[in-house]
């Protein structure tokens, strides 16, 4: 009972903080609901940024990979800090004083309108199939494997699994049809601080537990004894995250989705001004070096407890086992509604940005008729239940076999290396032309799904044969190969049929919405981190 009032009191608090910070707000403009009446803050933008992005698929798939593989996992989370640099150095000042409220909108001021429509239902295909009902299904996975609910409501697991992913997907749903950006930064804020006390909490729990009381002894103990773990290169034969990728498709991973993806630029693009933007982004990048203490290193104190225990099959067990094992019985409900906050930051900030991508760049081009500000807000709302439902739906259905953090990851890689050599040509230069621009989002997807989906084996098999590789390639090299073709094809496109006049004069007569005025300290604080990202690999390299 105990658990129950502690998980209802957190979750309601939540919801009642946001609603009374947001109650006097008028949510009838796209301004107000898809960027937050641009009146964010940098604390705000990072606990946004690290709620979306961070959820169960984190607490449990990451740190499973890491009780199955090694530390090189956080590669995930490491590398990112460096292209939030990125992001706040040189694409936020692009985007802020453009005014942008969508990445496809760029697009649509760079190459035409229908280059606009093709990103933003690529966007939308890439959210409904991946991202929000694999968060859903970890929370239900998660919830079911940490507090028993099938058991305890008496439902089978199948049962329990559609029940929560209902319930989960249905309150996420609230917050953003109903409270537009600024809600759901709010929550994601208050919901980070719980995520951060309680991802640190565990592995704390966990090293004293190994130590009998002392942190610092069960911390040497789990270094010495399982090495091995520690090595954060994982460049090994076969590896589950070689470190050559790092530089060939972690590096188009990473800035394409923390340098262009609409879901996570869109709280940078609701700043007040640059200032407050570059802040909060290089904040939150500093959670990101953090990261791996939480959502790594008890993957790793799992695999010391419960490597007799658990099979690698039982991967995703190993964090919730672990939480059930050192976790107070006082403390389960607020760890339950951390969870769940988690997910429904990630779910609900994924909705908004749908919502925006929609109604500002899909429902004209079908429609054929203008929308009035309202009118956008109204079809923004039922585009986020229509992938709601959507995605409640297809969570259940999801093969949960093997890792689904890499399922995830090669879903979403089909479509970022074409998008971002689209983008970066944009950005880049002034003779890459609409129909490339068009050409390379089409057949940039279909190349990527040909090599590692439809031909895979016949792919890695001609690979493995030119190189003279033992070992298939990882799916992020295929990435690079395709965000490399794709570019090569538009850059080839742009000979014969060039772009007839610069596209920047048109973007420049854009009125500036916001201060532009840089803060102060982005650059040193930008080469601190990345020195900090790169003295992890230097520290913990085998």
């Amino acid at each position: 009972m105990t658990a129950v009032v502690s998980f209802l009191a957190f979750t309601a608090a939540v919801g009642g903080i946001s609603w009374w910070m947001t109650r006097k707000d008028r949510m009838n403009s796209p301004e107000a609901y898809f960027l937050a009446g641009r009146s964010l803050t940098a604390w705000v933008i990072a606990g946004s940024l690290m709620l979306t992005n961070l959820s169960t698929e984190h607490l449990i798939g990451l740190n499973g990979d890491a009780f199955n593989h090694t530390i090189a996992v956080m590669a995930w989370e490491t590398t990112a800090a460096i292209a939030m640099v990125l992001t706040a150095l040189y694409f936020l000042p692009k985007y802020l004083r453009i005014g942008l409220t969508t990445i496809p909108e760029y697009l649509s001021l760079r190459f035409d309108s229908q280059t606009r429509f093709i990103a933003t239902a690529l966007f939308l295909f890439s959210y409904a199939i991946a991202i929000l009902p694999v968060v859903l299904l970890f929370g239900a996975a998660g919830l079911e494997s940490l507090f028993d609910v099938s058991a305890s409501l008496g439902l089978t697991p199948t049962q329990s699994k559609i029940m929560m992913v209902w319930g989960i997907g249905t309150l996420g749903s609230l917050y953003a049809i109903f409270g537009g950006l600024k809600a759901v930064a709010i929550s994601d804020t208050i919901n980070g601080v719980g995520f951060l006390l309680a991802g640190l909490l565990i592995p704390a729990l966990a090293l004293y537990a190994v130590g009998n009381g002392d942190i610092a002894a069960g911390f040497d103990t789990v270094y010495t004894e399982e090495h091995e773990k520690f090595d954060i290169t994982g460049d090994e034969p076969g590896s589950f995250l070689p470190f050559g990728v790092l530089f060939t498709g972690m590096i188009v991973n990473q800035i394409f989705f923390w340098c262009t993806n609409q879901s996570i630029i869109q709280r940078a693009l609701g700043a007040k001004n640059l200032k407050e933007a570059q802040k909060g982004v290089l904040i939150a990048a500093v959670f990101k070096i953090l990261g791996p203490i939480a959502i790594v290193l008890p993957g790793v104190i799992a695999y010391h407890m419960f490597k007799d225990t658990l099979t690698s099959d039982q991967y995703l067990q190993a964090y919730p086992l672990l939480v059930k094992t050192v976790l107070p019985t006082v403390l389960t409900g607020v760890f339950a509604a951390v969870m769940v906050g988690a997910v429904l930051s990630t779910f609900n900030s994924v909705l908004n940005s749908a919502a925006t991508l929609y109604s500002n760049g899909v429902h004209n081009a079908l429609i054929k008729s203008p929308l009035s500000g309202r009118g956008q807000v109204r079809v923004g709302r039922w585009c986020s239940a229509i992938l709601a439902v959507a995605a409640m739906l297809m969570a259940p259905m999801i093969d949960t076999t093997g890792s689904l953090y890499i399922y995830l990851q090669q879903i979403n890689a089909t479509f970022f290396g074409p998008m971002l050599a689209v983008i970066l040509c944009g950005l880049l230069t002034t003779r890459v032309p609409a129909l490339a621009a068009k050409v390379g989002l089409v057949a940039g997807p279909v190349v990527f799904y040909l090599l590692n989906f439809a031909f895979g084996d016949a792919y890695q098999s001609a690979v493995q044969s030119l190189f003279g590789l033992s070992e298939p390639i990882h799916f992020l090299h295929t990435l690079a190969v395709v965000f490399v073709i794709t570019t090569l094809l538009m850059v080839g496109l742009s000979y014969l049929r060039p772009a007839p006049a610069s596209a920047e004069r048109t973007i420049d007569r854009v009125p500036v919405p916001v201060d532009l005025t840089p803060w102060r300290y982005a650059g040193i604080t930008g080469l601190l981190i990345t020195a900090a990202a790169i003295g992890c690999y230097v520290l913990l390299a085998q």
